[in-house]
């Protein structure tokens, strides 16, 4: 065979061994235009365009957790809406038309890899062909054309063997990303088994869209920060970011999302008081003399069932993404449009969005607590920035590097500032305590301690902080206990944050200088009285 006769047919089996049905999603009928997200819940928005002369309309795909209590219909002027009806079936009955989005990406994977299965099929069955020419009985050509029917022979095996190759890898890569899809879909299997649909009874004669939305539970989002502190100009740039995730089977794709500090889910007022009933306990009767003992019945069987309903809830509990919405208890709920249209997937999969930022001017002081870590840690105290901040994680840089994570709290930050890791220009050391025991009062009727802390702090900046030291008092928790502090230099306060038994000195402190500050308690007891001490 000539090599212009060799190539054409090469080429034809290779072309023709690359063809690939790729699946399309299913087109349904209505769409997810708007999206508000509260801590464990979300309104959903769907639209659905109504044709002229129409009696009746079908939001069908919708989550089997949607909140039917919850759905609300609303058109244009030339719609009339009357009753709605909801009911639940199996996914499987409705077919391709309400295939969840992970069974999409799931089919398409599939057939990606089929598509690459019958190509490496079609090209060993090309190479096949070629290795035809080794065998006996092949004519063989013109020694004029021998030259070039080797190497167009050559250059096809080549050609098909690379490609053979570059197809296995392909195959790995997609089977790769097919395997946490598949764990997916068998974990959610059970919860994605049925789906909602709702019915709209109405009057069209002109056509027009057809809103409804929806509470369904599970969506969540969670806040996030981002803490930059500049030491030179004393500043914080305050970073608002939301983490959202969502799998209520439902692909949000492209659509406009509010964030809310809300909790329409929780009660909406508190409890009520109960009269509080003052009597006397009756006098109790005789007893009866007590009958001989007999073994008791076994016990009777638990319910399978509701152990059942209670497991597979707490399974469903666990599916869910979980989000600490216990912060979000700060009275009238503030809300962040995001201006972009954003696509949530129904995976679980967390997705951050950035909500603005806030620049604060703050107070910087060196902290510690020499008791119980000798190292100084650099405090940036400003005043809570407006509006509602929910309490979350924050992500910590000082000076452009980063120096770890932690959490804000707005409430707080007044108060106990932000921590931005250590500072090691700043030396701290705890001489060894000393304690002695002995007795006092009139004639020794009293048991005595004396307990003597000494720390040293020493400033190797170049310039003067503002030095922090917290220590701990003991407090009294009996009338018979008695307890007598004194302090050098007496401290700021002795119940720093409102909290009896701490103590703060607060000073400034130069440039290489060295400060001491020493505690003395006299803790006295009665003689016959056992002293317990919790730390």
């Amino acid at each position: 065979m000539s090599s212009s006769m060799a190539r054409p047919l090469i080429l034809l089996l290779l072309g023709t061994a690359s063809l690939a049905a790729q699946a399309q999603p299913a087109d349904t009928a209505s769409r997810v235009v708007r999206v508000k997200v509260y801590p464990g819940s979300a309104t959903v928005e769907r639209v659905l365009r109504v044709a002229p002369g129409a009696r009746q309309a079908v939001f069908a795909c919708l989550p089997v957790g949607l909140d039917a209590a919850s759905l609300q219909v609303s058109s244009d002027a030339t719609v009339r809406v009357g009753e709605l009806a909801v009911r639940q079936q199996p996914r499987e009955l409705l077919g391709q038309a309400c295939a969840s989005p992970l069974e999409d990406r799931i089919r398409g994977l599939e057939d990606q890899i089929a598509a690459l299965q019958a190509e490496s099929a079609g090209i060993g069955y090309a190479a096949g062909y070629l290795k035809s020419f080794e065998g006996a009985g092949t004519r063989a050509p013109a020694p004029a054309q021998i030259g070039a029917t080797v190497a167009a022979l050559r250059q096809n095996a080549q050609t098909a063997l690379t490609r053979q190759h570059q197809i296995k890898r392909q195959q790995e890569a997609l089977e790769r990303e097919l395997k946490p899809l598949l764990a997916e879909r068998d974990r959610a299997g059970a919860q994605d088994a049925r789906v909602s649909t709702v019915q709209v009874t109405l009057a069209a004669p002109q056509g027009g869209e057809l809103h409804l939305s929806y509470q369904v539970r599970g969506p969540g989002w969670q806040p996030s920060y981002r803490a930059t502190l500049d030491s030179a100009t004393k500043k914080v740039r305050l970073e608002r970011q939301a983490l959202v995730a969502q799998n209520t089977g439902e692909d949000w794709n492209g659509v406009q999302l509010t964030l809310s500090t809300g909790q329409p889910g929780a009660a909406t007022q508190g409890p009520l008081p109960r009269p509080w009933r003052v009597g006397i306990q009756p006098p109790e009767p005789p007893q009866a003399p007590m009958p001989m003992m007999m073994a008791a019945p076994p016990p009777a069987p638990i319910a399978a069932a509701p152990m059942m309903q209670r497991a597979r809830a707490a399974s469903a509990e666990e599916d869910m993404p979980y989000f600490d919405v216990s912060v979000f208890d700060k009275g009238f709920a503030t809300e962040f449009a995001v201006p972009q249209r954003i696509t949530v997937p129904s995976s679980g999969q967390r997705v951050t969005l950035s909500l603005g930022e806030h620049l604060a001017d703050t107070s910087l002081k060196a902290r510690t607590t020499p008791a119980l870590d000798t190292a100084a840690y650099l405090i940036a105290e400003m005043a809570p920035p407006p509006g509602v901040w929910p309490a979350g994680p924050v992500n910590l840089y000082r000076d452009g590097a980063y120096v770890g994570n932690s959490r804000l709290d707005p409430a707080q930050l007044s108060r106990h500032g932000l921590a931005f890791g250590r500072d090691d220009l700043v030396s701290v050391r705890m001489e060894q305590p000393q304690r002695q025991d002995g007795t006092g009062g009139f004639i020794g009727s009293r048991n005595e301690r004396r307990v003597n802390r000494l720390y040293t702090v020493e400033n190797r900046h170049r310039d003067g902080i503002t030095l922090q030291v917290l220590d701990a008092a003991p407090v009294p928790e009996h009338e018979d206990v008695r307890i007598d502090s004194r302090y050098q230099p007496e401290p700021a306060t002795r119940r720093w944050s409102d909290q009896a038994g701490t103590v703060l000195w607060e000073q400034p402190l130069a440039g290489g200088a060295t400060q001491r500050f020493s505690a003395e308690h006299v803790i006295t007891w009665p003689k016959d009285a056992r002293l317990t001490e919790r730390q």
